[in-house]
C-alpha cells in the first residue's frame, strides 16, 4: 500500500463489497474526485497499491488526497446516476471536466400548461414536462422566427395570467387573450401544435404560403414587401436546416471524437427526422490521462445524464464505452422509452460517424492554437510574475481586495480569486463593513477586512499572492494584520498612478513594463476586484434609497409607515411632533411612538448606525418629552 494517512487506510480497509460512489477529499474537505463502483472494496483499494504503471494524474489525485468518504447504493445503476449527479454539481478537479464551446438557445414550450407559452431559454430542466428544441446556432435567426409565428399562431409568452385586463401583446394580435378565454383550446392547440412541428423540421404550410405572398408581391412590383418575406423564409429554414438531408428518417445523435497530445474535442450531430437540425462542439483540455473509451463513456455521462429531453433514440459513437449495457439501461430509464447505443461498421451511418469524427478534428486543431494563446496569456503570465517580483513560489491562487464607499457611508469590500491566472468566480467574497461607516477611513477598512478574511475564515484555502488596490498605505495598514493572524503569503499593493508594485520590505516600488503580460495579470485583477465591489456597492445603495427612513424604527412596517406619512405633511412636521401626537396616528401604540421620536431625535452618526444595523431605534439616544 502506498504512503496515505492513517484515517485513510483505515477507511480502506473497512471498506464494503457493495456497489457505491467513493470521494476523495483534499486537506481543505473540497473533493477532488467522484468515482462508482460495482465493488467499493476492490475499486478504492486498487488506488493505495503500488503500481508503477500509474497516470501521473491519478499518482497527484492520491498525493493530494487526504480523506475518502463513500456512499453505499443497492445497485450498481444507482451508484451511476449518483456519480453523475454529484460530478454535475460540484465538478471536482481531477473528474474528466467537459466543456461546452458556448451556450447554445433552446425553444421552450410550456406544454404541460392549460395555455402553453412559448420562449427563448439558455436553461434546461428536466422536470418541468416543457417541450425543448434547438440547440439553434444562428440566435438573430431563431428570434425573427418567432416573432414571425406568434404573427400567424398568436400564443401567449407572458409569465403569468393573473391579470385584470389584455395586455398589449392582444391588441398588437400577438398573443390570443388566453387569460380571458378570448380564444378557443382547439383552436389553441392547433396553434402549438404547428410550432412544434415547425422546429421538429416537419413540413408546414407556412413557408409556402410566404413564398406565395413574395411571388405576389414580387409581381405588383412591392420589392421591399418581397425582401420582408424572403427574409422571413431565410429565416425559418435557417431554424429548420432543410438542406443537410441525411436520410428518409431518423432520430439520432453521431458523436466524433479527435485527440491531439493532452487535449481532446468532440463534435455532435444532431439529426431529427432525418435532417441535420444542428451540431455542438464540446473540449476536454489536459485529458493526456485519459483513454478514449474513459472520455467518451465520461461525454454520455454528464451530455445525456444532465438534459434527458435531450436524448434521442439512437446515439452513434466512434468506440464503444464501457458498462455500454449499463449505460443504456440508465438513458432508456431517462428517456422514458427504448435507447440504443451503435457503434456502426458500414452503411450511411458509418459515413455520417467519420464526418464527425473529422469535424472533430478541425474543431480540436482550432481550439488548439486559442489554448496555447491563452495558456501564454495566463499560465505564461504567473511563471513571469514569480520571476519578476522574486516570490518563493507560483503564485497558483492570488487574492485581490478593493474597498468602495460613498463619502464613508456604505463601505463595502470585495475580494476576487483568481487560480492558474483565470477568475475563480466560487471564490469571490464581499464584505460589508462595520467599524469605517459614516466615515471614510481606507486604511482602517482594509484592516478589518484583512482581519475577517485571513483572521477568521480559517477554512477558506491559503492564497500564494494577496493583491492590495493601493500603494504603501494599504500595504502597511494590511500587513500586520495578515501576518497576526498566521498567514504568510507574500502581500502586494498595486497603485493606479503608474501601475507601480509595493512589496513587503521596500519602499521603493517595482515599475514594469506596461506590454508586459505579467502586470497586464495583475491589472486584470484588480480591475475584477473594482467591478466586482462596485456592483455591490450600488446594490447595497440602491436598496437604501428604495427603502424609507422610517423602515428602520422598530415596529414601523408598510402600514403604519404610510398613515404617518398621511398624517405629517414632512419629515420636520414628524420630528416637531410630540410622542402623544405620534401615538394618535391610526395604527400606531405608544411604545412604537417612542421609537420613533427617539430615531428622529437622534445625532446624525447615530442614525447611521440604525440604518446599518449596529444599533437599533429602541435603544435609549434622547431624551422623550411629552
Amino acid at each position: 500500500m502506498i504512503n496515505v494517512n492513517d484515517k485513510i487506510r483505515a477507511k480502506v480497509e473497512a471498506l464494503p463489497d457493495s456497489p457505491g460512489v467513493y470521494r476523495w477529499k483534499d486537506k481543505d474537505g473540497r473533493i477532488i474526485y467522484v468515482g462508482k463502483a460495482k465493488n467499493l472494496k476492490n475499486r478504492v483499494r486498487s488506488y493505495v497499491r503500488e503500481d508503477k504503471n500509474r497516470s501521473p494524474k491519478v499518482a497527484a489525485m492520491i498525493r493530494h488526497a487526504e480523506d475518502l468518504d463513500i456512499t453505499m447504493t443497492a445497485t450498481e445503476m444507482e451508484a451511476l446516476i449518483l456519480e453523475c449527479n454529484l460530478i454535475k454539481e460540484i465538478h471536482p478537479r481531477y473528474n474528466i471536466s467537459l466543456r461546452d464551446d458556448k451556450s447554445y438557445p433552446y425553444v421552450k414550450i410550456t406544454t404541460r400548461d392549460e395555455w402553453p407559452r412559448i420562449f427563448v431559454t439558455r436553461n434546461i430542466r428536466h422536470d418541468d414536462g416543457a417541450e425543448y428544441f434547438g440547440p439553434f446556432t444562428d440566435v438573430g435567426s431563431l428570434r425573427a422566427t418567432l416573432s414571425l409565428l406568434r404573427k400567424y399562431y398568436p400564443i401567449r409568452n407572458c409569465r403569468s395570467m393573473k391579470v385584470s385586463r389584455p395586455c398589449l401583446q392582444y391588441h398588437l394580435h400577438l398573443c390570443c387573450g388566453p387569460c380571458f378565454e378570448l380564444c378557443l383550446k382547439e383552436d389553441y392547440k392547433k396553434y402549438v401544435d404547428t410550432i412544434c412541428d415547425l422546429f421538429e423540421g416537419k413540413s408546414t404550410g407556412l413557408v409556402q404560403e410566404l413564398k406565395q405572398k413574395m411571388a405576389k408581391a414580387s409581381e405588383n412590383m412591392a420589392y421591399e414587401e418581397a425582401a420582408k418575406y424572403r427574409d422571413q423564409i431565410r429565416a425559418i429554414e435557417s431554424v429548420q436546416q432543410r438542406q443537410n438531408i441525411v436520410a428518409n428518417e431518423g432520430d439520432f445523435d453521431v458523436v466524433g471524437l479527435a485527440r491531439d497530445g493532452s487535449h481532446a474535442g468532440l463534435e455532435v450531430f444532431y439529426i431529427r427526422y432525418g435532417r441535420m437540425v444542428g451540431k455542438e462542439n464540446f473540449s476536454i483540455p489536459e485529458s493526456a490521462d485519459e483513454t478514449d473509451e474513459e472520455i467518451m463513456t465520461a461525454f454520455v455521462r454528464d451530455f445525456y445524464g444532465g438534459n434527458p429531453n435531450s436524448i434521442p433514440r439512437e446515439i452513434i459513437l466512434p468506440l464503444t464505452v464501457s458498462d455500454q449495457e449499463l449505460v443504456s439501461s440508465w438513458l432508456t430509464h431517462l428517456k422514458g422509452t427504448d435507447v440504443k447505443i451503435l457503434v456502426p461498421q458500414r452503411g450511411f451511418k458509418r459515413r455520417l460517424k467519420d464526418m464527425a469524427m473529422a469535424n472533430a478534428g478541425k474543431y480540436l486543431s482550432d481550439k488548439k492554437l486559442q489554448w496555447e494563446y491563452q495558456d501564454a496569456r495566463e499560465q505564461g503570465a504567473v511563471r513571469k510574475l514569480k520571476e519578476l517580483l522574486g516570490l518563493p513560489r507560483l503564485p497558483e491562487r492570488m487574492e485581490c481586495f478593493d474597498i468602495s464607499h460613498n463619502q464613508g457611508a456604505e463601505t463595502t469590500g470585495s475580494m476576487v480569486v483568481f487560480e492558474h491566472g483565470r477568475p475563480a468566480k466560487k471564490e469571490y467574497r464581499k464584505f460589508k463593513l462595520q467599524t469605517t461607516q459614516g466615515h471614510a477611513d481606507d486604511f482602517k477598512s482594509m484592516a478589518e477586512v484583512m482581519s475577517r478574511r485571513y483572521g477568521k475564515e480559517k477554512d477558506w484555502p491559503a492564497p500564494d499572492l494577496i493583491v492590495l488596490d493601493g500603494g504603501l498605505g494599504q500595504l502597511h495598514a494590511a500587513l500586520p494584520v495578515i501576518r497576526e493572524a498566521g498567514c504568510d503569503a507574500p502581500v502586494i499593493g498595486l497603485a493606479k498612478r503608474i501601475e507601480e508594485i509595493y512589496m513587503e520590505g521596500s519602499e521603493e516600488p517595482v515599475v514594469l513594463d506596461h506590454h508586459e503580460p505579467a502586470l497586464q495579470l495583475l491589472q486584470f485583477i484588480r480591475d475584477e476586484a473594482h467591478r466586482f465591489v462596485i456592483s455591490y456597492h450600488r446594490k447595497w445603495t440602491n436598496k437604501r434609497n428604495t427603502e424609507s427612513i422610517l423602515d428602520h424604527v422598530d415596529g414601523i412596517g408598510p402600514t403604519r409607515r404610510n398613515a404617518l406619512w398621511h398624517a405629517f405633511r414632512s419629515m420636520d412636521e414628524m420630528r416637531k411632533a410630540s410622542v402623544e401626537e405620534l401615538a394618535q396616528v391610526p395604527g400606531m401604540n405608544k411604545k412604537t411612538a417612542e421609537n420613533l421620536y427617539r430615531f428622529l431625535h437622534m445625532r446624525k452618526d447615530e442614525k447611521q448606525m440604525v440604518i446599518n444595523g449596529l444599533e437599533s431605534a429602541a435603544a435609549p439616544a434622547a431624551e422623550i418629552k411629552p
